[in-house]
């Protein structure tokens, strides 16, 4: 018999596991489970093993509110937030829900049962009444890759940061780093003391911030109030700080221009230096704000390990690189930090009845469903605040839904179609996201289908939304294979002792 759940959560990542914790601690007495497509728990912060690999969002607001984070390092390292995220699962006993190397690769809503069948990488199939996909955003098993001309003549080693090879040794090797966003200034600073030489080479710059890697305040308030009041202190103070500086960068771009200008300047000391590599055409948050751990970039800049260039490549070849304006740039290793390929819903391909779903046309519910589609959640984070304070959000939408649907013995909630949905729901003139803007749903010019980038007003609005608006509801009977699973207990009942 196929195993049948209330709830089937994909992904086990910082979303997912968060999504689980919420589910428990709601108390509806779900039966759940959660399936993973790799092999261990994490998500990006298990995939992502490149030098340096950080958080570019404060670890007080990345982290879980049911979880503070006590530690004064703000801005952490990969192996830190995996380890925090597993440490949660272990703590919440979620783990135990979790099905490993389950990559779901389709999703059919069937009215009449009203269930989804999942269908499985190895043909195996599960079913469930309501469907959280937690898979974050972009495609686990490839990222961008440009079409470099004359990569074949190249004898060097050319590396996608997302699958950063084991022991791959850049000592005394002259690298190169294409790319100019968070991936790229998190590489050069960290792969510059060991190497020969690290040049950036970019298309064009962006904008960029030094923060300090550990919060001074969180490191007073933690000296005089317990671990979790001084975190949510910490974490309420840096939401205010980078919700306040987005807007003023949305409303006065060009005072925070000159801000960002006369911050690099003080990083390098040299002006010239700043107008010509990090002195970007658009205005600030257009696309996200990249993250500087201590004005580490510039630092190994002035020493001299590392520079930048800023042109565009004509082709490889043998030794190298070689530009537009006909500098070649030689390399031993080439590291291909040129995005991400965005991915919804992880992939799946999802039906109703049989009729494939095209994402695209659809319009996103609250940020949270897809018009038409019944029982089907996702999660996605902010594209201008830590990823954690919208998915927590949604967590605790999804939660209020399956509530009311309870409490009314209601089977199936199906968002209504909207008028208007021609909004794009990413808002940034990135690359990576532009190239994947059609593969999106679509968000309305109204509540519920707008989709706002701003913390502060959906953390007073979600709690109060109204389930109802837009949505239809119908009862179901009890399916006609009975849930397999045991109910989940609560968090409460599985906490042990929080570090």
């Amino acid at each position: 018999m196929t195993d049948h759940f209330d709830v089937i959560i994909i992904g086990a990542g910082l979303s997912g596991i968060g999504a689980a914790w919420r589910l428990q601690e709601s108390g509806l007495g779900k039966t759940y489970a959660i399936l993973e497509a790799r092999d261990a728990i994490g998500g990006t912060w298990d995939l992502f093993r490149y030098p340096g690999v950080r958080s570019d969002s404060d670890m007080f607001t990345l982290s879980y509110p049911f979880r503070p984070w006590r530690d004064t390092q703000s801005l952490a390292s990969g192996d830190k937030i995996r380890d925090y995220i597993r440490a949660t699962a272990d703590e919440g006993g979620i783990s135990r829900h979790i099905r490993f190397n389950s990559k779901v690769v389709a999703a059919d809503w069937d009215s009449d049962e009203a269930h989804w069948t999942l269908t499985i990488a190895d043909g195996s199939t599960l079913t469930c009444s309501f469907l959280y996909a937690c898979s974050g955003y972009y495609n686990y098993d490839r990222g961008y890759q440009p079409d470099f001309p004359g990569l074949d003549e190249y004898e060097g080693q050319l590396v996608h940061p997302q699958f950063w090879p084991d022991g791959l040794d850049y000592r005394g090797k002259r690298v190169v780093v294409i790319g100019s966003g968070a991936t790229a200034v998190t590489l050069v600073p960290a792969m510059a003391p060991e190497a020969a030489h690290v040049t950036m080479l970019q298309r064009s710059p962006s904008y960029l911030t030094s923060l300090p890697s550990h919060d001074v305040v969180a490191r007073a308030l933690l000296r005089v109030l317990p671990g979790a009041a001084a975190s949510r202190i910490a974490r309420a103070k840096n939401i205010v700080m980078t919700q306040g500086f987005y807007q003023l960068a949305r409303r006065q771009p060009d005072r925070v221009r000159k801000v960002l200008r006369s911050l690099a300047v003080k990083g390098l000391g040299d002006e010239a230096y700043v107008d010509e590599h990090f002195k970007p055409s658009y205005n600030p948050w257009d696309q996200r704000l990249c993250v500087i751990p201590e004005g580490d970039l510039y630092t190994e800049i002035k020493a001299g390990r590392a520079s930048v260039v800023t042109d565009h490549i004509d082709a490889f070849v043998p030794n190298g690189i070689r530009l537009k304006s006909g500098q070649v740039l030689e390399a031993d290793i080439v590291v291909s930090a040129t995005g991400l390929s965005l991915l919804p819903i992880g992939g799946v391909e999802v039906s109703v009845d049989g009729t494939p779903v095209q994402l695209g046309d659809q319009a996103a519910y609250r940020g949270v469903m897809l018009s038409g589609v019944p029982n089907l959640a996702y999660c996605i984070g902010y594209v201008n605040a830590s990823w954690t304070l919208r998915a927590d959000l949604s967590h605790r939408y999804v939660m209020k839904l399956l509530r009311h649907m309870d409490r009314n013995r209601l089977g199936v909630a199906t968002p209504a179609t909207p008028g208007d949905s021609g909004r794009p729901l990413l808002d940034l003139s990135s690359g990576y996201v532009q190239r994947a803007l059609d593969d999106w749903p679509r968000q309305g010019v109204r509540a519920p289908w707008l989709v706002r980038q701003n913390y502060l007003r959906d953390v007073l609005t979600t709690p109060r939304a109204d389930v109802t608006r837009d949505m239809r509801f119908r009862r179901a009977a009890f399916p006609s294979h009975r849930a397999t699973a045991t109910a989940s207990p609560s968090v409460a009942s599985q906490k042990g002792p929080t570090p």
